[in-house]
């Protein structure tokens, strides 16, 4: 009888072991199949996430000035499209063909400055800054009378009105202890025309862009100061506020393309790149060894400090009227405020 319950315990044992390892298997197939079918279901998905999507356009006003430039290079070696956006960059040989072409709606965003921004908004445009750029305006004279921004008292200064020249012109006067009122302003829109009746002394000084300053400088004209020593920087980037809405992820895509070659710039010699600018800029071939390329900084916001300046004297020359904060017009598109 003992002997016959101990058969039966050690086969029920059996049995249950059996069970349990049936039990095992299915259970071992069956995580398999559905490990199986979600790898293949995460695999599909990272497919599809790493499928890239259609490049957006964003479209850019520029002028030939070397703030255009690291959006030139993203675009030209491809940093665009490597981060899903199409850079079409459309170039304008004055502020006004731009501001024309960005009326019409025809770019999305423009190369422009403080004192625009200002008259943009004061037109009713939602116009916002979605960075700083890099570029510069130098004050240069051709008269041996004048070795400082102070010894203009008296002389005639050729710039365009109502325009970031003049703002930055004042900046530098105030910076001597002057004002613009103890200069004679020759208003001269066209660049070019300035930098050729400085050259031949029809005035005292000028205010001038690459590639400008360096043809005068090779001319023999002087800087008396730049908007880099002056610590003035009026320069930025915009975008019309439904722009931003439609476009968003497309230009902070457009901003780490930018960045992008920024460091390519810093990691390659200028002479793999220079005759794009020559091309691109409008520097006379002569003077290819005379350029040198800004030390380019990634892209980041305005100071709002450098805003309330431009509006405050934009105020003082009845260019703003309308009651706008600096903050009210930069975009965190990119930077946070």
């Amino acid at each position: 009888m003992e002997r016959r319950n101990w058969k039966q315990v050690m086969m029920l044992f059996m049995l249950v072991a059996a069970v349990s390892m049936v039990a095992a298997g299915c259970g071992t197939s069956s995580n398999n199949t559905v490990s199986k079918n979600t790898g293949a279901a995460a695999g599909e998905a990272k497919a599809n996430t790493n499928t890239p999507a259609e490049a957006v356009t964003v479209s850019l006003g520029l002028l030939p000035s070397i703030d255009a430039i690291p959006f030139i290079i993203a675009h030209e070696q491809g940093f665009d499209k490597k981060h899903n956006v199409n850079l079409d960059i459309q170039t304008f040989k004055s502020a006004k063909d731009r501001d024309v072409a960005f009326q019409a709606g025809k770019v999305d965003g423009l190369s422009a400055d403080l004192v625009a921004i200002s008259i943009y908004n004061e037109a009713g445009l939602d116009v916002k800054i979605t960075s700083t750029t890099t570029g510069e305006f130098d004050l240069l004279t051709g008269n041996d009378e004048i070795q400082e921004v102070k010894d203009l008292k008296g002389k005639t200064v050729i710039l365009s009105k109502n325009t970031s020249t003049q703002y930055t012109v004042a900046m530098m006067l105030k910076q001597a202890g002057l004002t613009e009122e103890d200069i004679t302003v020759t208003e001269v829109p066209q660049i070019p025309t300035r930098l050729e009746l400085l050259k031949n002394k029809k005035a005292d000084a000028a205010v001038l862009p690459e590639p400008f300053v360096t043809m005068g400088k090779t001319s023999g004209l002087r800087v008396l100061s730049s908007t880099v020593t002056a610590g003035v920087n009026p320069f930025v980037l915009a975008f019309p506020q439904s722009a931003i809405e439609a476009k968003g992820q497309a230009i902070r895509d457009m901003y780490t393309a930018y960045d992008e070659a920024v460091e390519y710039m810093k990691s390659h010699d200028q002479s793999e790149y220079i005759d794009l600018i020559i091309k691109e800029v409008g520097y006379p071939d002569t003077l290819k060894d005379e350029i040198k390329v800004p030390e380019y900084l990634p892209a980041y916001q305005v100071d709002v400090k450098e805003v309330e300046a431009a509006f405050a004297w934009a105020r003082e020359k009845g260019l703003l009227t309308k009651n706008i904060s600096a903050e009210e017009v930069i975009s965190d598109v990119q930077f946070k405020k």
